[in-house]
């Protein structure tokens, strides 16, 4: 166990330059999902460690599970004993049991809210509100709905309007609320984290882009239903959870727009900086997964061991 279990808290630290670097240099879908799956390996290894810290830093207190032998030196040597890390470890874990129960009770609000909300409305796919305001943002849920205000469609083009429905259902078609929702609780299981929740929330949208592009067959109308409906939208309070509608940083999408579409890959060649990049989070992914395993498996041994280890 030793001092590997706290190289889980610190080790999301690996994954900034690929988040950094996927938003320009890989497929928007492979952005999403890869740093998405940082995101959730991360964040569940520095939990589960912050747990285990818990449990041995305040093993002296009453009602602890570890057995009474357990201060014998040679169980000490095993785990970090430290009653500060062990009663930090405690507040740390309230913290972040407190702001991912606060994320999930809001996204469930707002979205149970919002379909209250569009019920009486006709359409099952597309909602379009009567409202002064402009704004859009796919719903999900079951198939999913696209909600459109008049004000918005009224500042659009025919092909802009078009553009912006295919943008929609492409944020449903591939499910993105589950890799925002997930890159929002792991940002709040770690704050290490939050570069690769900015990275994901800017893939998604590009990869929502890029799926418009293809449908509606030319990149610069996107470009410009982008650009239009984030004018129009300026100063616009977000009517859903920023996971519902997000925009990202609309000037970056447009001039991505603006250049030929990315080439589709699996993994970034390791030739690359991006690769190398990949390649370095990958190692932080693994190496803080053996180290939480580790330390698991080491406590779990030492809680079953009835004499000292």
């Amino acid at each position: 166990m030793g001092v590997f279990v706290f190289l889980p808290l610190v080790l999301p630290l690996s994954a900034w330059p690929v988040a950094r670097l996927a938003g320009t240099r890989l497929h928007p879908r492979t952005a999403t999902r890869l740093l998405t799956a940082f995101a959730v390996v991360m964040a569940g290894c520095s939990t589960l460690c912050l747990a285990l810290l818990m449990v041995v830093g305040t093993a002296r207190l009453p009602g602890s599970p570890l057995p009474d032998d357990w201060s014998e030196p040679r169980v000490r040597a095993a785990v970090p004993y430290d009653g500060v890390a062990g009663l930090a470890a405690v507040l740390a874990l309230a913290l972040v049991a407190a702001a991912c129960v606060r994320t999930l009770l809001r996204h469930r609000r707002v979205t149970r809210r919002a379909r209250r909300a569009l019920a009486p409305l006709p359409g099952r796919t597309v909602a379009v509100l009567p409202d002064s305001t402009p704004y859009a943002y796919a719903l999900p849920g079951g198939r999913g709905r696209i909600v459109v205000t008049t004000a918005l469609l009224a500042g659009l083009a025919p092909a802009e309007r078009r553009a912006l429905f295919a943008h929609e259902r492409a944020h449903l078609a591939a499910r993105h609320h589950r890799h925002l929702l997930a890159a929002h609780l792991a940002a709040r299981a770690n704050p290490f984290l939050r570069p690769l929740r900015t990275a994901v929330v800017y893939a998604a949208e590009r990869w929502a882009d890029e799926e418009a592009a293809r449908t509606v067959g030319d990149r610069r109308t996107v470009a410009r239903a982008i650009g239009t409906a984030a004018l129009l939208s300026a100063g616009t309070p977000a009517p859903t959870l920023a996971a519902l509608a997000a925009t990202g940083p609309v000037p970056r999408r447009v001039a991505a727009l603006l250049e030929p579409a990315p080439v589709p890959r699996t993994w970034p060649s390791a030739r690359t900086s991006v690769g190398l990049a990949a390649w370095a989070a990958t190692a932080g992914a693994l190496v803080s997964a053996m180290s939480s395993a580790n330390s698991a498996v080491t406590l779990y041994l030492l809680l079953h061991t009835p004499a000292p280890l």
